[in-house]
């Protein structure tokens, strides 16, 4: 499975203290230039930074050959470079949390997930509690709307009770 990342989900991941449930879900995650440069920021979070100074053998940096220049100037660079680097890929899927980013990727029928489906798969894989990385999450500034946390938390539940 070939997966690409966005900046987005990584540092959330990282805050939590969640990043390596990517290596057991996806194996290895590709990430362009400019993810690895926005999360070197200065401002960045210094958990952040210190983990993308010296990533896991899992997360690969990989240079895009050819940015995409029909994507819509209002995304930031390193969204427009993990599409591009997911077109030239052929990525399964896209690690992307903003709305315009994950409308433009789709428009390029590239599977998008974000960083709460990647919480709940690793949820239901035994990892963590859902509801409780749900509320952390907040406590990051992590905004979702009403509906998608309602339907995150009830296909949670529905697999809980269905598997005990």
């Amino acid at each position: 499975m070939i997966v690409v990342a966005d900046t987005s989900p990584l540092n959330y991941l990282i805050r939590l203290g969640h990043a390596d449930v990517l290596r057991e879900i996806y194996g290895r995650v590709l990430i362009p230039h400019a993810v690895l440069t926005e999360m070197q920021h200065p401002d960045a979070p210094l958990e952040v930074r210190a983990w993308a100074s010296a990533p896991p053998a899992w997360l690969e940096h990989k240079q895009v050959q050819q940015l995409d220049g029909t994507l819509a100037s209002e995304l930031g660079a390193g969204e427009r470079e993990a599409i591009s680097l997911a077109l030239e890929v052929a990525a399964d899927v896209l690690l992307i949390d903003e709305r315009a980013g994950r409308q433009q990727a789709e428009a390029r029928h590239i599977e998008v997930a974000g960083t709460l489906a990647v919480l709940l798969q690793a949820s239901l894989r035994g990892y963590f509690d859902f509801p409780e990385a749900l509320q952390q999450l907040r406590q990051y500034g992590f905004r979702i709307s009403r509906v998608v946390e309602a339907t995150m938390l009830a296909r949670y539940v529905q697999h809980k009770e269905h598997h005990e």
